[in-house]
Parts: C-alpha cells; sequence; structure tokens
C-alpha cells in the first residue's frame, strides 16, 4: 500500500487501540442508560372509546391518524362509555381513555394508578324527549323539567356509559323516585331505533355534538330536546356539571336549529392514563389533544379547549407541560422520536461527558507508551549483547550474527511519522553495537582502548543512550 496511506493507517490503529477502553466504556454506559430510561415508547398503545357512533369513536379515530403519523399503532378499544373506560385502565387492557367527570365513580386508589391529561371538552346531557308524547301525558308539546318524567318510559344508557347513575341523581334531586320512571338500558344505537320507532318516549345520553347521533335527532321532526331552565342551580349542587347553551340556529342556520337557545348542563370529559404508561406516550396525546380540541366548538370559545382545570385525578406532568407551556425546542426542528430521545437522555449524557473527560487525559499518553513501545523493547536485546561480549559470554562473531538478526526484526517496526526519530535513534544505535563487536573480533585484547571516543560506546552506552531518548521527547 502507499507509504502516506499505510502511516495514516498505523496512526489510526494505535489511536482506536488506545481510546478503545474508554471508547468501550462510555458505549456501555449509555446502554445501560438506555435499557434504564427506555426513552423510546412502544409501537402500540390502546385507547379505550365508546360505543359505535359516538363522539369518543370519531376523536379516537383522529387521535389515531395523529399518532401513526409518528409511527405509533392506536389500537381502538370500543367501550359502553365512560364507567367502562374506567374499568378497561383498572383492569390493565386500556392505556388511555375517555372518561367524563362525574359520570363515573373513582375508587380510593384510582389517584394512584391513573392519571389525567386534562379535559378536552364539555359533554352535555342529551335528554330527546318526541313531541306526541309530550302531548299524551302533559297535553303540551314541550317539558320544562325533568319532574315530569314521572311514568315516561325513558332509556339511559347501559351501566359502563355513566349516565344511568347521573341521570338517578338528578332525578332524586328533583324528587322523582327512579322507580316511578320506566328506566330502561339499551346501547344507544339500539336505544334510538326503539325511540323512532315510537317504543321509548324518551333517551339520555351525554356527548360531545359532533356525534352523528346528536347531529341527527337535533335535527329529526317530532323530536324535541329538553331546556334545563334550571342549569345554573344544577351546576351549584353538583361541581362536576357545568352549565352551557346551545345557541339558537347553531346546528343549520338556513333552517333555524335548534328554533331558541337550549339550556344544558354539560360535564368536562378527560383522557385519563394509567400510571405506568410511557412518558412519551402521554406526551404525544397531551401534544394532539391541542390540535384535536382547541378549535371553536357549540359550548367553547377557541383554544379554551384541552386545559388542566376542574380534574378530579392528578394532572400528569406530560399533560401539564404539553398544555400550558410551550412546544420543546428541539421538537419544533427534529422528528419526535429523536427529539424525545434527547430530551430523555441529556441529563445522563452530561454526567457521561463529565466523567469522560478527566479520563480522557490518559489517551494520550497511553497512545505514546504503545507506539514508543515498538522500539524501546529492543533496547534490551541490545544490551544483553553488549553485556555478552563485554563479559565475553560469546565470541563476537555469534554476537553478531545475533545482532543482525536484531537488525532484521527492527527494520520490520513501523511508527507514525511523528514518532520517526525513536526508530532511526534505535537503527544508529545498532549500528554503534555493531561497530564494537566488529573491532573485537579484528583486535585482540585491548585494541578496542585504541578506538577514537566518537567511535566507541561503553557497556552502559547503549542503555543511557536508549533512556535519554525515552525522556527526551
Amino acid at each position: 500500500m502507499p507509504q502516506a496511506f499505510r502511516n495514516t493507517f498505523l496512526t489510526l490503529r494505535d489511536l482506536i487501540v488506545s481510546a478503545g477502553p474508554l471508547a468501550f466504556l462510555a458505549v456501555g454506559l449509555l446502554v445501560l442508560a438506555y435499557w434504564w430510561l427506555n426513552p423510546n415508547p412502544p409501537k402500540t398503545v390502546t385507547l379505550a372509546t365508546g360505543p359505535a357512533q359516538s363522539a369518543y369513536e370519531e376523536f379516537g379515530k383522529r387521535y389515531q391518524k395523529a399518532l401513526a403519523a409518528d409511527g405509533i399503532d392506536v389500537v381502538l378499544l370500543p367501550s359502553e362509555g365512560s364507567s367502562h373506560n374506567l374499568q378497561l385502565l383498572r383492569d390493565g387492557q386500556a392505556d388511555v381513555a375517555f372518561v367524563q367527570g362525574g359520570t363515573a365513580e373513582l375508587q380510593p386508589d384510582d389517584p394512584d394508578n391513573l392519571v389525567s391529561l386534562g379535559s378536552l371538552f364539555v359533554e352535555p346531557l342529551w335528554l330527546f324527549y318526541r313531541t306526541d308524547a309530550a302531548e299524551r301525558m302533559h297535553n303540551a308539546p314541550r317539558l320544562d323539567g325533568l319532574r315530569q318524567l314521572r311514568g315516561w318510559r325513558v332509556n339511559v344508557g347501559s351501566e359502563g356509559s355513566g349516565v344511568p347513575t347521573l341521570i338517578e341523581r338528578l332525578l332524586q334531586a328533583n324528587k322523582v323516585e327512579p322507580s316511578a320512571v320506566k328506566l330502561s338500558r339499551l346501547e344507544q344505537t339500539p336505544a334510538t331505533v326503539e325511540f323512532l320507532a315510537g317504543r321509548l318516549d324518551a333517551l339520555v345520553f351525554a356527548s360531545a355534538p359532533e356525534s352523528l347521533m346528536v347531529q341527527m335527532l337535533l335535527q329529526t321532526p317530532g323530536v324535541q330536546l329538553l331546556d334545563f331552565a334550571q342549569h345554573e342551580a344544577y351546576a351549584r349542587r353538583f361541581p362536576f356539571l357545568t352549565p352551557v347553551t346551545l345557541p339558537r340556529g347553531v346546528v343549520d342556520l338556513a333552517a333555524n336549529v335548534p328554533q331558541r337557545d337550549v339550556r344544558l348542563v354539560a360535564t368536562t370529559t378527560s383522557l385519563l392514563a394509567r400510571d405506568g404508561t410511557h412518558p412519551a406516550l402521554l406526551t404525544l396525546f397531551a401534544q394532539n389533544a391541542q390540535k384535536l380540541h382547541s378549535g371553536a366548538g357549540w359550548f367553547n370559545r377557541a383554544r379554551e379547549f384541552p386545559n388542566t382545570r376542574g380534574s378530579e385525578l392528578p394532572i400528569a406532568k406530560e399533560g401539564d407541560r404539553a398544555m400550558n407551556e410551550p412546544v420543546p425546542m428541539l421538537q419544533r426542528y427534529l422528528p419526535f422520536w429523536m427529539a424525545n430521545l434527547i430530551e430523555r437522555m441529556w441529563l445522563v449524557l452530561g454526567i457521561l461527558l463529565a466523567i469522560m473527560l478527566p479520563l480522557s487525559r490518559i489517551v494520550p499518553p497511553l497512545y505514546q507508551f504503545r507506539v514508543r513501545s515498538r522500539v524501546f523493547r529492543w533496547y534490551g536485546r541490545l544490551r544483553e549483547i553488549e553485556n555478552d561480549l563485554e563479559m565475553g559470554k560469546s565470541d563476537p562473531s555469534t554476537l553478531l550474527r545475533t545482532l543482525d538478526g536484531l537488525e532484521a526484526q527492527a527494520e520490520k517496526v513501523s511508527v507514525p511519522l511523528s514518532y520517526a526519530d525513536e526508530l532511526y535513534a534505535l537503527r544508529n544505535h545498532i549500528h554503534l553495537v555493531r561497530k564494537k563487536l566488529l573491532r573485537a573480533s579484528e583486535g585482540a585484547g585491548g585494541s578496542a582502548d585504541h578506538s577514537t571516543p566518537g567511535e566507541g560506546m561503553t557497556n552502559n552506552s547503549v542503555t543511557e543512550t536508549g533512556s535519554a531518548a525515552v525522556t527526551g521527547r
């Protein structure tokens, strides 16, 4: 190979070997830190949504599409509603879920095992009733309160929705015993079919206005939405309820649907997660919640949601940071997985740098020792030859042959150009010893005493010269 390339190769090889243990230690510490911190999230996460055609199902699909852009597969787990979702979280069958405030009873250990990513939107309590049922029972096309539901056939949704518990509490507040109302617990879709067929007088469910069922029933002839005239009083009595108003014409401006403002009570839906869910996944859900729920809606102004107010459970730090702080700088310019890796590993990288910088100071001396050792190890053999000559252990001709072998081996030594003077010094010292051996073989007795000082060497000449070469750089 060309000499320049050979010299470069030798230098790189020596540097790699000298710095190898340090590099191995650094890599080992990084692997250990990566294993311990587990910075990258799993590729699959389970989101508990809700019944078919519900707002929860629609929002679940939006989250699924949004997280797919970051390589996360969101598995949608249909459920009966909030209470069922809460149970799925407790059982570990879901990682994240939509849960309505006040519609699901919390257990004492929930604050230790579950966290909230913030409130996403309000879900009004929709009570739709048939106009003909109102005419038949009260001789009027409209109802003015829950107390008028005595004797009605009312569907309040499945147990897993949480609405049965809520509606029972509201009926009791109106001094209406649940037994005075013919309550059924059909799921939303079959209940709607029964309602439209006239086999139910009213149906109740809590859902965001994005629900297709809500959109359809608001525009169905012969169906009315109960006006909660006392919605402010309900909010005072039940802290998990919020008074909201469905503005006139918001559903269809051209058709003026609804024809008047409708007062409603609403719960706030939060995104809950198990405490062990990977922090990066929580960050992704919270950040995408900002995009999916920050627009103006029927019951809120733009950027009013999502927020971290009024949560029944502790707010996860990832949710609080995503909703109340600017997007981290790294995430503005890097893919999420890379920014997340750096953000979660930066402390480890700083500690590793603090450890490795002092240790790196041993690399130059180690490199220097490695290169010089190729040359200096031959000085020991050279000294033995000199000693054998002085003590008469071998004849000069034998020692000359030994020196020839040593010189042949020294010719094969390769060092970087910056250390070439060490190699040439060794060759010069071999030449000096050869001169001494030749004089000894040609002369007899004290002939060596007639040599000039510049040409001869004492017994310790090689050793002293070699030592000077070691310490003289």
